[in-house]
């Protein structure tokens, strides 16, 4: 099969029913479309991600934060071998690495850097999910956002992006298309995209859920 390109899809950890179905949905027709699906192996919307993919037969990438054999988040063992035994797993990190703050921060990088488009399907308004947009952004890859209830503190972080200009708005399976042939050209960095504290990272490993 020949592939159409990569599609980056990622966001916050704390994600809700809505979050979880649209992410899943995405990425499953990405797969249709053959599109490789990357995504982060988190609990949340990358786990979403990771599952549609997988259900739709499709190949997806986990880029991990920690070294390729420790499988984190531990709830998302069963999850990330299935990702190994048919996709990929990828990791900067030497063989027994832990994750850690500055490597979740490092693995938003290769989120960004290794898709044509990056679409962010919720995140809160401090979510390290944000810098993988505008790292994704500055690279001059396409980048959308999908939006929520105004009253859903999940869908903040889409929201801004969407305000800011950093992305544009993502509705359906239709717009991802749009996004990988939209890219522009990668503006002058005029300061560092780590504003934002990568709180999602951080998060407690939830045992009770896995996706």
């Amino acid at each position: 099969m020949q592939y159409r390109g990569e599609v980056t899809i990622t966001g916050s950890r704390a994600a809700t029913a809505y979050g979880d179905h649209v992410a899943g949905e995405l990425a499953a027709d990405a797969s249709i479309a053959e599109q490789i699906v990357v995504s982060g192996g988190a609990y949340g919307i990358d786990g979403a991600a990771h599952h549609g993919a997988l259900a739709a037969d499709g190949d997806t990438i986990a880029v991990m934060a920690s070294g390729p054999d420790r499988l984190y988040p531990a709830g998302h063992r069963d999850m990330l071998e299935r990702v190994s035994d048919l996709g990929l797993l990828m990791s900067e990190m030497p063989p027994g690495s832990t994750p850690t703050r500055h490597r979740f921060i490092a693995r938003g990088r290769l989120l960004a850097a290794l898709s044509s488009a990056t679409v962010i399907v919720e995140a809160g308004a401090r979510s390290g999910a944000l810098n993988v947009a505008r790292e994704a952004h500055a690279l001059g890859r396409g980048v959308g956002a999908v939006p929520g209830p105004i009253t859903s503190a999940a869908s903040t972080g889409t929201h801004l992006l969407l305000r800011e200009g950093t992305a544009t708005l993502v509705t359906g399976s239709h717009d991802l298309a749009a996004l990988r042939t939209g890219r522009q050209q990668a503006p002058a960095r005029t300061q560092g995209l780590g504003t934002g504290q990568d709180l999602d990272a951080l998060d407690q490993e939830r045992p009770g859920r896995s996706l």
